[in-house]
C-alpha cells in the first residue's frame, strides 16, 4: 500500500537498436547526463547488465512525462543508439520494513 514514506522512482531500460554501435564518444557524452541527472538528484541508479545487452538506469521524478523527457535528451536516445522502456517501480527496503 502506498504512504507519504514511500518514494516512487522509475526503472528506465535502455534497449540497443540492432544497427548502431556504441562508441567512446556517445559513452562518454552519456557519462555526462548522467553526472548532471545525479547532480540535480534525479539519479538513483545507472549501470548496464553483463549479460544481457541492456542497461537500466532509477530515477526520481514527478511523474512518467518527467522521467521520459530526461531520458529524452540522454545522448544514447538522441543519437539513436537506444530505445528505452519506462517502469514505475518502488523499492522495498528497511525503512518501508521491505513492504513497499
Amino acid at each position: 500500500m502506498k504512504n507519504d514514506f514511500d518514494p516512487i522512482y522509475y526503472a528506465v531500460f535502455l534497449v540497443p537498436i540492432e544497427s548502431r554501435e556504441l562508441n567512446k564518444e556517445v559513452v562518454a557524452k552519456h557519462a555526462e547526463h548522467l553526472k548532471e541527472l545525479d547532480a540535480d538528484g534525479k539519479l538513483v541508479l545507472a549501470g548496464p547488465f553483463t549479460d544481457h545487452p541492456t542497461g537500466m538506469l532509477i530515477l526520481r521524478g514527478e511523474n512518467k512525462d518527467e522521467i521520459k523527457s530526461i531520458v529524452d535528451k540522454d545522448p544514447l536516445v538522441q543519437g539513436g543508439f537506444r530505445t528505452y522502456e519506462i517502469r514505475t517501480w518502488m523499492m522495498a527496503n528497511q525503512t518501508n520494513n521491505y513492504l513497499p
